[in-house]
């Protein structure tokens, strides 16, 4: 067990490392690609030299490259940190604190909802295979996966919140309700793509012989398909995993449909005003999220496997 979670950890370093370091490298050098520099940028075109000279100062761009990079790496790994807000003239990371519990509120609703959608829709389509279920089931949820997710968000904005008044359109004024048609909306784009992979998998295992030898020995329906979901769950884990990763970014444009005070928020304000130590911490941040996430589902999958734990 402990050579096995030694290789593991290994293993994981080996990815986690480089893909870190490139993202902390992309973010300091992008941002010094803005055409004029970020001094200018923020400032506008009628701004003087002294002005965007004493900016520079100010961000430490008038500093040698390998200062500004060595700051900047030393600011995240002391202070979780990659600047001060030009518009606020707060650390980067508490307007990030004060808004990602909206963020990861709206993700983590988004991934129950899409549990509780993609497990009982892909047993009852692996269950009447080629039937009419099956059909519906694999063919209703893929109009969802055709169309985007802010265009889902804007649709159940009409149906639920303007035609039958049941939720709020948008802001974070009525607590979790606020968060429920941005996270179905996530919920329904996700759907589609994991219940094709589950039903998949739950026809190959529902095959095999152990299934037959369950269900003769007599053991309840219900506890032979948890023998089955367990068998069957961790390609698809795998890929939820992907799409939570892949969720972290939609939510930014989900938030903004919704009108929600949440990182979506932050970084298309910081973009409009040109706070860009905010575009680059939120940015980092997110990038860093899908790195966790990553590697959280590569951990899971990795513990169930029965194949990682004989060995």
């Amino acid at each position: 067990m402990m050579n096995g979670s030694l290789r593991w950890l290994r293993r994981t370093a080996l990815r986690v490392v480089p893909v870190v370091t490139g993202v902390v490298l992309a973010t300091f050098f992008l941002l010094r690609l803005v055409p004029g520099g970020p001094a200018a940028a923020a400032l506008g075109d009628q701004a003087t030299n002294e002005a965007v000279a004493a900016l520079e100062a100010q961000m430490g761009l008038d500093q040698p490259l390998m200062t500004q990079l060595w700051s900047y790496v030393s600011g995240i790994v002391t202070r979780g940190d990659v600047g001060t807000s030009l518009l606020y003239g707060t650390p980067t990371s508490e307007l990030i604190a004060g808004r990602v519990g909206v963020t990861l509120s709206v993700v983590a609703l988004a991934v129950l909802l899409t549990l509780v959608l993609v497990v009982p829709l892909a047993f009852a389509a692996a269950l009447h295979k080629d039937g009419v279920v099956d059909h519906l089931i694999r063919v209703v949820p893929a109009i969802g996966l055709a169309m985007p997710t802010f265009w889902i968000g804007l649709l159940l904005i009409m149906v639920f919140a303007v035609n039958l008044g049941w939720l709020p359109a948008g802001g974070s004024g009525d607590g979790v309700r606020s968060l429920i048609l941005p996270a179905v909306a996530i919920a329904i784009s996700m759907t589609p793509v994991l219940v094709r992979t589950l039903r998949a998998q739950l026809l190959e295992v529902l095959d095999a012989d152990f299934v037959a030898t369950l269900t003769a020995a007599g053991l309840a329906r219900g506890r032979v398909l948890v023998h089955v979901l367990r068998n069957a769950a961790l390609p698809t884990l795998t890929l939820f995993g992907l799409n939570i990763a892949y969720m972290i970014g939609g939510t930014l444009v989900i938030e903004r449909v919704f009108a929600l005070n949440g990182l979506g928020a932050l970084m298309f304000e910081s973009i409009s005003n040109r706070d860009f130590p905010v575009v680059q911490g939120v940015a980092l941040f997110c990038a860093v999220a899908v790195v966790a996430v990553t590697v959280a589902t590569d951990f899971l999958v990795d513990r169930l496997d029965p194949r990682s734990r004989l060995s």
